[in-house]
């Protein structure tokens, strides 16, 4: 198996510890951040879905013009926009950017935050919603005649879309609910996960492989896993630094836009499993670092993996064993990060990777 690094690309330069400067959308940086991870060997990069971000098909088409190998990976939230609408979308962006687009499937976590667009379903109504919405997406990409459909959330009569993408657009989905793997395991090319101990990811892969065995899928799907890796030449500097950027956030709490849209307490599931785990310490799995989650609610991917590149591609492999062949990455100095990972990280696992292989062949 192949190993694939997604990272992100955010419209401003800013983290949890790094206060945001310039314009909400910062077009230079865009540029610049997609350049660098393409740069840097990323895969794909995540261009991420918030109520009061910018709106990421333009991101995603800016990314696209400014790179010539990089897959914009959309986070999307169904049920502001048509699935036959956005099928075009897609498409379009599909093809203006040489089939390199992807989706990631986001449907919502949080009540307060899906009501500030008008969305007042319930959590396990949202994943229903979602089901029926990619089933609509996915015919509308497919049919090659008209069709009508007749769901619970959408009906469509006689259509059919001449724009069509390149290939077949891969579908990143996140969730982390019994109601939202149950979606998952029909639709996901590939299921996201954030960072959590090896026992637990191991646990999480078994019941989504369940899933989709239901619909003969589960040789099919695969496996996405979020960290924030902290890397310096010894394990003593890693973790010098991991104190500085806490530190850093700490004193970002009253100043930070990051901060003061977070929910206090978190509805989503994964958030509430990086809590749970934060709760049992600072440190997990040797370097699994739990601090960043615990101070901020566990909003986003929260937890990283700290020590020198060799420490943290080791880390990387435990969970590749077990069947995780994306690795989303990001620092808290986002583009220094970025540089720093193509430098040390992404080519050093995919060389170990390449070597497991080698020897399972030989073997």
């Amino acid at each position: 198996m192949t190993v694939e690094f997604i990272g992100l690309v955010s419209t401003q330069d800013a983290s949890e510890s790094l206060l945001a400067q310039g314009p909400v959308g910062d077009v230079q940086y865009v540029a610049a951040s997609a350049t660098a991870q393409e740069n840097a060997g990323f895969d794909r990069v995540l261009i991420g879905y918030h109520s009061q971000s910018p709106d990421g098909f333009q991101i995603a088409s800016q990314i696209a013009f400014n790179t010539e190998t990089l897959s914009p990976l959309l986070a999307h939230r169904p049920g502001f926009v048509s699935p036959t609408v956005a099928a075009r979308a897609f498409a379009t962006l599909d093809q203006l950017s040489d089939g390199r687009l992807s989706i990631n499937v986001i449907s919502g976590g949080d009540d307060v935050e899906q009501a500030r667009d008008g969305d007042y379903l319930s959590h396990d109504e949202r994943y229903a919603r979602t089901d029926e919405y990619l089933d609509v997406l996915k015919k509308t990409w497919s049919a090659t005649a008209p069709f009508d459909h007749d769901g619970k959330y959408y009906q469509v009569r006689g259509l059919f879309n001449p724009v069509k993408p390149v290939g077949d657009i891969p579908i990143y989905f996140s969730g982390a609910s019994d109601a939202a793997i149950r979606v998952a395991g029909k639709h996901a090319d590939v299921y996201m996960l954030w960072g959590e101990t090896v026992d637990s990811v191991r646990d999480v892969i078994r019941k989504v492989r369940a899933a989709a065995a239901e619909y003969g899928r589960e040789n099919h799907i695969r496996f996405s896993l979020s960290f924030r890796p902290v890397l310096a030449h010894s394990e003593e500097a890693a973790w010098d630094r991991a104190d500085r950027i806490l530190q850093a956030a700490r004193e970002n709490l009253d100043k930070s836009d990051f901060f003061k849209r977070r929910p206090q307490q978190p509805q989503n599931e994964g958030s509430k499993r990086l809590l749970a785990l934060a709760g049992e310490g600072r440190v997990a799995d040797q370097r699994l670092w739990t601090e960043i989650a615990a101070l901020t609610g566990a909003r986003g991917n929260s937890t990283g993996l700290v020590g020198t590149p060799e420490q943290v591609a080791e880390s990387l492999l435990a969970y590749y064993d077990l069947g995780v062949t994306t690795f989303l990455v990001r620092g808290f100095d986002p583009l220094e990060d970025a540089v720093l990972y193509g430098r040390h990280l992404i080519p050093l696992v995919r060389r170990l990777v390449a070597e497991r292989a080698h020897e399972r062949v030989a073997a």
